[in-house]
């Protein structure tokens, strides 16, 4: 038996792979991504991420023939025994990996592209009360970090990187790294690394940069101030070049006679 094709944004037409092939291909994507990994009996047994999108896939299938009911009596019972709640009408591309994945909630309309991965507590949601297009769009090679939340029917580039924590509301241009509340695009359109790079406890943080920022303006105007006194008070030493020291101007002259 084959299942269709899930594409994801930006995949190329491929033929349908066999349930067994598919399910190699999500394994080998752990040993890929987890160097906790050890042996596939291990992986197999123990890690919810891949139960939730074997789980997802079938749901899928039964969501497609307008089975929907019992695509998401699936879903249900995969999120019961994973704690990852994935709707099955979400549209996944290959070798999504969610690491650990307590927490994560994968709304209707997301679409997520090929090799992506996913940490536990990640949000795709919707914002939305209306039959539409309302959850994100996650292309290929994208990294959402612990507890982050991408929220409305926002388009993530591809390669990007978004923070722990952060909450993204508006869409990002691919190879971006994204951190914050709401989120900001601290580097867009950057050169291409590997997602799993980021340095989750050094991330950029733009408030911070902007702050400095000030500061070191706020530095330069004061040499500058200093250095425009410092010229005024010798321009006006040379046109007046007979006005007494403002010491002997305030006490008076000892040799002047003093008005009575």
């Amino acid at each position: 038996m084959a299942l269709p094709r899930i594409a994801g944004p930006g995949a190329e037409a491929e033929p349908p792979m066999g349930v067994v092939s598919r399910m190699r291909e999500d394994i080998q994507a752990v040993f890929d991504r987890d160097p906790a990994a050890r042996t596939t009996l291990e992986v197999v047994l123990t890690y919810p991420g891949l139960h939730a999108i074997w789980i997802y896939r079938a749901a899928h299938w039964l969501w497609e023939r307008r089975l929907c009911l019992l695509g998401r009596l699936l879903s249900e019972f995969a999120r019961w025994i994973t704690g990852i709640e994935v709707h099955p009408g979400a549209t996944i591309g290959r070798r999504l990996f969610i690491d650990h994945g307590m927490g994560v909630v994968i709304g209707e309309t997301t679409e997520i592209g090929d090799d992506v991965l996913i940490y536990q507590g990640v949000t795709l949601g919707g914002t939305s009360l209306k039959k539409e297009k309302r959850h994100p769009t996650i292309e290929d090679h994208v990294m959402i970090s612990a507890g982050a939340a991408v929220i409305g029917p926002v388009r993530i580039g591809r390669g990007s990187r978004i923070g722990a924590g952060a909450v993204v509301v508006s869409s990002a241009p691919p190879y971006s790294t994204i951190v914050g509340i709401p989120g900001k695009v601290i580097e867009g359109e950057s050169t291409r690394q590997d997602v799993a790079g980021l340095d989750h406890v050094h991330l950029p943080d733009p408030v911070a940069r902007a702050m400095q920022g000030l500061v070191d303006k706020l530095n330069r105007l004061g040499v500058r101030i200093e250095e425009l006194e410092e010229r005024q008070d010798c321009l006006e030493d040379k046109l007046n070049p007979n006005v007494p020291d403002a010491p002997a101007a305030a006490g008076g002259d000892p040799a002047l006679p003093k008005n009575r």
